[in-house]
């Protein structure tokens, strides 16, 4: 024995949710954002026809598309038209959401899908105004300013401001009712409701929250790394754990210590001390004292205390018996 349950939702269109489970003649409102984002997918469909449409012409004259560009536009509009909305009362971005746009002016409780002067409608409300609204400015060039083509702009100016000013106040109304987003859905009679009754959302927030924890930790890491002085923190563990015996001057270590620069590696270039036992280049010191002021010997965590060059008397021998 088939029971059927009775449910009430409510949801962000304004008010309740009836509908039976188990019963084809239940008609479920649309959510708000669900609409505006069926209107969003059906524009990103259009401009990707019409980026493949072009692609087929990119070898050709360029420019040869320009003149009749309006017409083409209209024309693959009306072949989109007649697959979604001429054969299922729904475009492909209430096809993906699970919309489709019912027959408001029956009050017929069953759904009722457009009927065919509601489509044709549909479409000269729609393509027509877009084609009208790229081609208008072609159509009224060059005319004079007395003929009757100055006066059909005069008037058609006059008609889109008022149509302008007319689908604002519609989505304003939209947005506390919940119905009819364009004009020319109130003006059909056409709202969209969803092709099948819609359960009950349970929500869960544990990622949600893993995400925020995660993006604040780091946001933080961000914040400190730049103030740690990652540089002078290498040098002092390299100084705990690898410590060097120092040598004086005359000590033949010496020797081969001058024979490398304790940033670079190479044989130094003017070599300069800032203080300690080891010797650097002095462009290399020189723009590392500069570029962080509290700048510390990588191979004795010795900061800078004045740069100076090296003074040294050693014999050659020295060298060579290294």
């Amino acid at each position: 024995m088939h029971n059927n349950f009775s449910f009430m939702l409510v949801d962000d269109t304004g008010g309740d949710m009836h509908f039976t489970e188990g019963s084809s003649s239940a008609v479920t409102p649309v959510l708000r954002i669900s609409q505006l984002d069926a209107f969003e997918l059906d524009t990103a469909l259009e401009q990707l026809v019409w980026s493949q449409f072009t692609q087929c012409f990119q070898h050709f004259k360029p420019g040869q598309l320009t003149h009749f560009e309006p017409e083409i536009k209209a024309f693959l509009q009306l072949l989109l038209w007649r697959f979604t909305i001429y054969s299922q009362s729904a475009t492909v971005g209430q096809s993906l959401l699970s919309i489709r746009y019912k027959n408001d002016l029956s009050q017929a409780q069953k759904y009722q899908p457009m009927s065919r002067q509601q489509k044709l409608w549909y479409a000269l409300c729609t393509i027509g105004e877009k084609w009208l609204q790229e081609r208008s400015p072609d159509l009224f060039t060059n005319r004079p300013t007395e003929s009757a083509f100055h006066k059909a702009k005069y008037l058609i100016g006059i008609i889109s401001g008022l149509t302008k000013v007319a689908s604002l106040l519609n989505f304003l109304i939209f947005l506390q009712k919940g119905r009819f987003p364009t004009l020319a859905e109130r003006f059909l009679g056409i709202r969209a409701v969803f092709s099948r009754p819609q359960g009950i959302r349970q929500v869960g927030f544990e990622y949600m929250n893993r995400e925020l924890l995660w993006h604040g930790f780091a946001e933080f890491l961000i914040f400190l790394f730049p103030l740690i002085n990652t540089r002078k923190l290498k040098s002092r563990l390299c100084s705990w754990f690898s410590p060097l015996d120092g040598f004086k001057i005359s000590d033949a270590t010496l020797a081969r210590q001058c024979r490398e620069c304790a940033l670079c590696g190479k044989w130094p270039t003017l070599p300069h001390t800032i203080g300690c036992d080891h010797v650097f280049c002095y462009y290399c010191i020189k723009s590392y004292s500069i570029s962080d002021m509290y700048f510390a010997c990588p191979k004795c965590a010795l900061e800078v205390q004045k740069v100076e060059p090296v003074k040294l008397q050693l014999e050659m021998t020295d060298f060579n018996k290294s």
